[in-house]
């Protein structure tokens, strides 16, 4: 590991102020993801700037309605706090799916949202990555990629972004606030992450040296009736090889306002738009759930070794609205 400067900010100009000074430096939180990237060399800061003690760590009422959650705020107290658990219970669901108690513990809202893909090209220095050395090609392409893209992805780059949280919060509208040098400033959720294209390196739309601060949740009835259902290759510990998020308003038997969103299947968390225009104003019937699914998944171009993924997707979507459904209706 490359000897690094280690430094603990006081409050969020400071911690600015001293990534600014270095562009080799790294904002830290948990550290569940990049002490993980530092230890294989794929991560090489010159220097840490400790996060983790700013007063970033509550989750309170947003103007307007909604929560606002800090970007210190663990996985693990965001997945236990009565008013997600309430109003938006497929992110505590999705909270709850991911890695283990422990790191659930350590690990934080803004580090979540940022950490990278676990393709094992990218996280072994000895591989060719266009995503870790622009350029060297992608030998997911031809190579291992059982669980990699099959939406939204490019020759240039087929990894998934591996985040549970991510999926949940991309369903219900989030938005991410961030502070910069330059002063505050804020991306919604659907905005933050670029798409593949030819530059897979580029990952999200923060400027640089940007602290995320705070991730808001704005109000949305139909998320109290939602669910989170993640496919993984084992039952404990491990990323989803495919994932829903879903929640559903349904009066009458006919959906009145739907949310969708996939986990596992593109390099970001995937807002599922041409599905929920199918359902919204059509009946809550596994048909038209089907019909829904179908219609997002109809761009899907999948590898050799991953095509499993889009019955997989299909299947958790009938699945769980026709579970949201039935709920509705008793």
């Amino acid at each position: 590991m490359r000897e690094f400067d280690y430094r603990r900010a006081d409050d969020v100009p400071g911690a600015v102020a001293l990534l600014d000074a270095d562009p080799d430096a790294r904002y830290l939180g948990g550290g569940t993801n990049l002490v993980d990237l530092m230890k294989n060399g794929v991560e090489r800061p010159a220097r840490l700037v400790d996060v983790r003690t700013l007063p970033l760590d509550r989750i309170e009422p947003a103007d307007g309605g909604g929560l606002r959650i800090g970007a210190t705020v663990t996985n693990s107290d965001l997945a236990a706090h009565p008013g997600i658990r309430r109003d938006y219970p497929a992110l505590t669901q999705a909270v709850l799916a991911g890695a283990s108690g422990q790191l659930r513990n350590m690990a934080t809202v803004g580090g979540n949202l940022l950490q990278r893909t676990r393709c094992g090209y990218f996280t072994d220095v000895t591989r060719p990555c266009n995503k870790r050395a622009p350029g060297s090609g992608c030998p997911a392409v031809e190579g291992e990629h059982h669980n990699h893209a099959v939406l939204g992805a490019s020759d240039h780059c087929v990894a998934v972004h591996p985040s549970d949280m991510g999926v949940a919060l991309t369903a219900f509208d989030a938005v991410v606030s961030y502070e910069t040098a330059d002063g505050p400033g804020e991306l919604p959720l659907a905005d933050f992450y670029l798409p593949v294209g030819d530059t897979p390196h580029r990952e999200t739309s923060l400027p640089p040296g940007a602290l995320i601060t705070h991730v808001t949740l704005p109000p949305a009835p139909v998320a109290a009736r939602s669910r989170y259902r993640k496919v993984r290759e084992r039952a404990s510990y491990a990323f989803a090889i495919g994932s829903v998020a879903a929640a559903l308003d349904v009066s009458g038997g006919v959906v009145r306002e739907s949310r969708l969103a996939f986990g596992a299947v593109a390099s970001r968390p995937w807002r599922a738009r041409a599905a929920e225009r199918v359902l919204n104003g059509a009946p809550a019937t596994a048909e038209y759930f089907a019909a829904a699914a179908d219609a997002e998944l109809a761009a899907a171009r999948p590898l050799p070794d991953n095509g499993y993924k889009v019955t997989l997707i299909r299947n958790l979507v009938v699945a769980v609205l026709s579970e949201l459904a039935e709920e509705a209706a008793r």
